[in-house]
């Protein structure tokens, strides 16, 4: 598929992306566009400090590995409410992200972002597609982002199943954290995902939950300030799949291999619960 890019000077606020969201509740089509969005970013200082502060990240000249992603937020919600995009934003479900930090990260002050959607492929609960950020700086690609999200209810011809792979490695404890009754609210202030399932126990219950649930991305930005001495500075990939959501408030256990080029995590909570599972090795 040919990929047509608009580029834009600056995003759509927020609050009036979610407002175009909240009119569309409804899939109207089966094929997704496309169409791109590119656009020059800039990083705000406060915004990088208070994030820093939330996801335990220290101070250390660059750009925190998911912090990207919050940069481009705006953006990716302007793609995924766009009249061209076929499904409603609220109820989406975040199943999978992978990281690529290319280069280093540090003396940044803008990145210029281009995201759109492909890989639209039949699940056993809907079907699936796959949100693409690159970010570049004037030297080219420094850091890329894909978002496997589900669709629920929509109906495609089933694809081959995948087994999944399973691997024996031992992990031991890292750290655990406690995510309080708040902190979804507090992330949504900081990042800008106001997603209702994160907010309030009876904003949750309008999509199915019982409680608020943590964002996935601060699980994994937890995760990543946690790691930050079994990674590089650059030239890696970290991915994970989302399992059971973190409901709030709960505790976790952060589960890794030893420090090394490659390794295993998993992000338990308590019962035998897994709520995170995934990994990180050298760019080929």
């Amino acid at each position: 598929m040919t990929q047509h890019w608009h580029d834009l000077s600056r995003t759509d606020a927020v609050s009036s992306l979610y407002l175009r969201a909240a009119r569309k509740r409804k899939i109207s089509g089966g094929t997704l566009p496309d169409t791109g969005l590119r656009c020059t970013l800039t990083v705000q200082p406060k915004q990088l400090e208070a994030y820093r502060k939330l996801c335990h990240f220290s101070d250390d000249g660059r750009l925190p590995p998911t912090f990207p992603h919050v940069m481009a937020f705006a953006l990716q919600l302007q793609l995924l409410t766009d009249k061209a995009f076929p499904f409603p934003l609220l109820g989406l479900v975040h199943l999978h992200n992978s990281i690529r930090v290319v280069r280093p990260l540090g003396g940044i002050s803008q990145l210029r972002f281009a995201v759109h959607v492909e890989n639209l492929q039949a699940h056993e609960k809907g079907a699936t597609f796959d949100l693409i950020t690159d970010a570049e700086d004037g030297l080219g690609l420094i850091w890329s982002e894909t978002s496997r999200m589900l669709c629920r209810g929509l109906k495609l011809d089933p694809a081959p199943s995948a087994s999944e792979a399973s691997n024996s490695e031992p992990l031991g404890e890292l750290t655990r954290w406690y995510a309080d009754s708040d902190i979804g609210r507090r992330y949504a202030k900081v990042c800008g995902d106001y997603n209702p399932i994160h907010l309030s126990a009876s904003s949750a219950k309008l999509f199915g939950f019982p409680t608020a649930i943590a964002h996935g991305m601060w699980s994994k930005a937890m995760t990543l300030a946690a790691l930050r001495s079994h990674l590089p500075v650059f030239g890696y990939q970290l991915e994970v799949d989302f399992l059971k959501p973190v409901r709030l408030p709960s505790e976790v256990i952060l589960n890794a291999s030893p420090t090394a080029d490659q390794g295993l995590l998993r992000l338990d909570g308590h019962g035998e619960l897994i709520h995170m599972r995934g990994a990180w090795r050298p760019l080929g």
